[in-house]
């Protein structure tokens, strides 16, 4: 997996460098088929404060690419719904990549019946 994280208008320290990194290690764990991850930090020059750090991300799994940003006016909160989002992204491509009988061996071993309905 290559994994690239630059900054538009920061300096990417190695203090934040270390902790994008940590903080994708967590869907490297549930999606081991990550072919390519770069990061972008920006800070935008707005007027008002709110939201002006933003994370974007675009992942590179085989056949698609799976893009997530997020914004807030802290950087390391950007990072963590970054994380967040990210992780919820990767685990509706993962169940959709299984396909829909691995979603119903799922609903039925966890104790809820199927009912089949005819019409």
């Amino acid at each position: 997996m290559n994994l690239t994280i630059s900054g538009h208008h920061l300096e990417v320290t190695p203090s934040l460098r270390s902790y994008v990194m940590a903080k994708l290690e967590r869907i490297l764990r549930h999606f081991d088929q990550v072919v390519d991850v770069k990061v972008l930090l920006t800070v935008h020059k707005q007027k008002e404060k709110d939201k002006r750090q933003r994370a974007g991300c675009t992942v590179r799994v085989k056949g698609q690419d799976l893009f997530v940003e997020t914004q807030h006016f802290d950087l390391y909160a950007a990072v963590d719904a970054l994380a967040d989002k990210l992780d919820r992204v990767v685990m509706r491509y993962k169940t959709r990549q299984q396909g829909p009988r691995a979603t119903a061996k799922r609903l039925d071993s966890g104790g809820s019946q199927l009912v089949q309905v005819s019409g």
